[in-house]
């Protein structure tokens, strides 16, 4: 079996940096599964990019009468205009799921059809105190909410003329910082952090580092976040489907920063027992930290897969990310045991 020390966890934190540096709202994710594509290219690594948009890679283990499939998503949370006011602000639609305070005072880019990006802020209509009496109480949703374009613009028609238009993309800035302590802070760990362990472990096994007891497949989807990534372009061979996805962290969840989380349940039922239980195993076997927990409003894309009439064992691991769809942040040990156990688990027989 191969040991924690293998796990270059600077290695997956560089590519955590680059991928959520990387706007990617669903719908919008071309650039980042190009960057994984370049990344397989310049590893040796044979992929193919769906219909949908998505990236597959496929290993050929000891075993290729059954399969496993590892997949996370490189889609992030976002915005897209829904309308040009007439003082050429800009409102917006939501792409995933999230509250709106958590984007309020956010910088942003406005991406247009024509390829030009402009940068702007997000805020509530009512911003200023020296003006607005009631500012903290006024009700942030999408009739508040507004982006400040940060071009000389005071009406819908200036703003137009810049090539802004409804439907355009809105990506949030994520302001990623890696901290001496330890902890990687930034908008879009979900679920890129997860992405770049898939990344390291692609390239230990590419470089022999990883005995895969069976045919796996990674999938790199790029719509988990409105529902429906990874419920497609399963191979027929696949037995065993596993989610790396962020562990979710608030008052009475077991997951924290420093572990590997494993899921039992979440809003769509439980999870395959007997493959939860055998992650279990192969953590205490193998000295990985890990918790295990229960995600009371949370989907995932093996969630999807099951929903979509996929006949497969399913199961959902991944880092601790704090303040998930909003300030997130992670500690470079979670990323560290949730790669170790992914790689006791490709070496180990099917649960």
């Amino acid at each position: 079996m191969a040991e924690l020390s293998i796990i270059n966890e600077k290695e997956i934190v560089s590519y955590i940096k680059e991928l959520v540096s990387i706007p990617s709202p669903s719908g919008y994710t071309e650039t980042a599964i190009s960057y994984v594509a370049s990344f397989m290219e310049k590893k040796g690594v044979s992929y193919q990019i769906t219909n949908k948009g998505a990236l597959l890679v496929s290993i050929k283990g000891n075993d290729d009468s059954k399969h496993r499939l590892l997949t996370a998503h490189v889609d992030t949370l976002g915005s897209m205009v829904k309308e040009i006011k007439s003082n050429g602000r800009l409102r917006l639609t939501m792409i995933g799921g999230f509250r709106w305070n958590s984007v309020e005072g956010e910088y942003c880019k406005i991406h247009t059809a024509s390829g030009k990006v402009y940068t702007g802020t997000i805020l509530i209509n009512q911003t200023s105190v020296h003006v607005y009496k009631n500012a903290g109480d006024a009700k942030r949703d999408e009739t508040t909410i507004e982006v400040r374009v940060d071009e000389s613009v005071k009406s819908k028609e200036e703003t137009e003329a810049l090539g802004v238009s409804i439907g355009d993309f809105v990506s949030f800035e994520p302001r990623v910082e890696e901290t001496e302590s330890g902890f990687l802070k930034s908008r879009h760990l979900d679920d890129k952090a997860s992405v770049g362990i898939l990344l390291h472990l692609v390239d230990m096994i590419q470089k022999g580092n990883i005995q895969l007891n069976y045919t796996t497949h990674f999938l790199i989807s790029n719509n988990e976040e409105i529902g429906y990534g990874g419920n497609s372009n399963i191979p027929d061979e696949t037995v065993e489907y596993i989610a790396v996805d962020m562990g979710a962290i608030g008052e009475g969840q077991a997951t924290d920063e420093f572990s590997v989380s494993i899921c039992a349940k979440d809003s769509s039922g439980p999870y395959h027992y007997k493959l939860r239980q055998h992650l279990v195993s192969l953590a205490k076997e193998n000295n990985v930290d890990y918790r295990v927990d229960i995600y009371p409003y949370y989907g995932s894309d093996a969630s999807a897969a099951i929903r979509a009439g996929h006949d497969v064992v399913h199961g959902l691991i991944g880092p601790g990310i704090d303040a998930s769809h909003a300030f997130e942040r992670t500690h470079i040990t979670s990323l560290k045991h949730t790669a170790d156990l992914l790689l006791h688990y490709l070496e180990s027989p099917l649960a």
